[in-house]
């Protein structure tokens, strides 16, 4: 028997973040919010259910000529110590982990998978596990592997925390270590030796004069960067190193492909230089101009930008659906310790979804 009560979805969707947050589900231990969303949503006779792992999708089935997804993470970051759950409120706030990312956006899915039992779309509402650590454990992307066809759709909405705004498609992005390499000597006599640290200076240089200028991408503006993230070399004082290592970021706009970016990074900006790629991720465009996006952007009548960073999108861009992020939240307030989200947010993305799928 679950040692949390179990969810009620008839009640107020503020009421209900509160009730999701109060079941800590940190990345890993999804287990009894999975249990606790399955259970809800099986109640509900006008939705099929299937789960995997500890992510759970619920559809409708009533042969609309388009279909849409909405998804959302399960999963937090770790409780700070003391922890900070359970949730409080503080005047328009909602204080505590998980607010803003993201269960003010799942118990804006499960109030609309429960109070619309015949939208004008076909609705498929994924819940899935352990979005915040390495893409290994990724339910979305488990998802994707396993079955396919339920993220079949039109048009997809991630609830990720936007900032009473639709952000559109994401970046792209890939980690390189660039390596220079040297010969060992004692410090004393460095003539004797190369020092690879010092050649980090051509590195850096290089990626100052890497940098990508902002890209147009469906009518909306994308700001790339090459960044150094990390520099390492050196085994003790008196030694001079023979071996450096750069931690390289790129972030792209998702005119490219990551292939191309990592040609870029190789076959351009570091031509020459020993480079290692240690992953790379797809950015994901908006497809504003599929109508399903189109109607969506025009029934909530919301600023739109492009999204600064990758999220979830990138997954359903793959498999040839158009994607936005919008949901409840400051993005400022995500994995902070005093995490927190205001009521009027997860209320009007209620409202706005509401309006265009009712």
């Amino acid at each position: 028997m679950s040692a949390f009560p179990p969810l009620d979805l008839r009640q107020d969707v503020v009421a209900l973040t509160e009730a999701l947050c109060n079941i800590p589900s940190v990345s890993l231990a999804e287990g009894p919010l999975a249990d606790a969303v399955e259970t809800a949503l099986r109640a509900l006779p006008h939705l099929s259910v299937t789960r995997d792992g500890d992510a759970v999708v619920a559809r409708t089935e009533l042969g609309r000529p388009e279909r849409v997804v909405l998804a959302g993470h399960l999963d937090t970051v770790p409780l700070t110590e003391p922890p900070n759950l359970p949730v409080r409120r503080e005047g328009d706030y909602l204080v505590g982990r998980g607010t803003t990312d993201m269960k003010g956006g799942v118990a804006v899915q499960l109030r609309l998978a429960a109070t619309l039992p015949e939208p004008s779309r076909d609705i498929t509402f994924v819940f899935y596990d352990a979005e915040e650590i390495s893409d290994e454990h990724n339910g979305l992307a488990r998802l994707a592997r396993h079955h396919p066809d339920l993220l079949a759709a039109d048009f997809a909405v991630l609830l990720e925390p936007t900032d009473d705004a639709v952000e559109g498609g994401c970046n792209g992005n890939v980690t390189a270590l660039v390596h220079t390499r040297g010969t060992a000597a004692h410090s004393a006599r460095p003539w004797m030796g190369h020092n690879a640290i010092h050649d980090v200076a051509d590195v850096l240089a290089r990626i100052e004069r890497g940098q990508l200028p902002d890209a147009d991408v469906d009518g909306l503006v994308y700001r790339q960067s090459l960044n150094a993230v990390g520099v390492s070399g050196g085994i003790a004082h008196n030694v001079i190193p023979d071996h450096a290592v750069v931690t390289v970021n790129l972030r792209f706009a998702p005119q490219w492909s990551a292939d191309r970016a990592v040609s870029y990074l190789v076959d351009e900006v570091f031509a020459g230089l020993e480079v290692e790629i240690l992953d790379r991720s797809a950015g994901a465009r908006p497809g504003l101009d599929r109508p399903a996006a189109a109607e969506f952007v025009k029934a909530l009548g919301l600023p739109v930008r492009a999204k600064q960073g990758w999220t979830d999108v990138a997954r359903f861009s793959a498999l040839g659906v158009p994607a936005v992020n919008f949901g409840p939240g400051e993005s400022q307030f995500a994995h902070a310790d005093d995490e927190r989200c205001r009521v009027a947010q997860i209320l009007a993305a209620q409202e706005a979804l509401t309006r265009w799928l009712g």
